[in-house]
């Protein structure tokens, strides 16, 4: 059986866009990608409400800098045959990074930390999906919009994931998956998924994932 990392923000975590409780395990993408890999997978979901790719955010009470912890997680999970890197809204804050490019710079430097990490240790290195997130939606919700520094940075910034994160990919020879292509955020608060739309991602992922594992 193949083990998957799916390495990732409250989008991964399954956060509830009405700020309820995150949503039903069944209803999380991860859960949704193994089920439908037939038994084939089992995908281990490590996702934190907050995390950016590779930059610190000193007003969190938990470590949220995704370069910094993610060899613990490599370490703790190995071996894996698949890590899917699917981070970078939290990077859009300004005093965390700020813009599409910064978030997709820090996306590769995860790559570059995991290659190197099992490297480091004589073990196969996994295959890599870097995923770029969904966009974000207008929304009117103050406290979101206040700690992303405005809905007009925010969405501009959003909808120039894809071609950042293609491009690295590309560069460094990772596979690449659009979560806007399948996934769109809820209004209430312009940036999390509704049930079904976190569960489209993990089915979006699906034919991706058994291409690459051979499945």
């Amino acid at each position: 059986m193949k083990t998957i990392l799916a390495y990732g923000d409250s989008l991964t975590y399954g956060a509830d866009p009405g700020g309820g409780p995150r949503h039903a395990y069944e209803d999380r993408w991860p859960t949704t990608l193994e089920q439908g890999l037939g038994g084939k997978a089992r995908v281990i979901a490590e996702g934190l409400g907050g995390r950016a790719t590779a930059y610190d955010d000193w007003t969190a009470a938990a470590d949220r800098n995704g370069a910094r912890i993610l060899p613990t997680l490599l370490a703790s999970h190995a071996p894996l045959d698949l890590v899917i890197i699917f981070l970078g809204t939290n990077d859009l804050k300004p005093f965390v990074a700020g813009t599409a490019a910064y978030a997709a710079r820090g996306a590769r430097r995860l790559i570059e930390v995991t290659r190197g990490h099992f490297a480091s240790v004589g073990e196969p290195v996994p295959q890599i999906i870097m995923v770029s997130p969904p966009h974000v939606v207008e929304t009117t919700n103050e406290n979101m919009l206040s700690n992303f520094g405005g809905l007009d940075h925010l969405i501009r910034e959003s909808q120039d994931f894809a071609r950042h994160y293609r491009r690295h990919a590309e560069e460094t020879g990772v596979h690449f998956f659009d979560a806007a292509a399948v996934a769109k955020a809820d209004p209430r608060d312009g940036v999390h998924l509704d049930p079904a739309n976190t569960r489209a991602i993990g089915e979006g992922l699906v034919p991706l994932v058994k291409s690459v594992l051979g499945l």
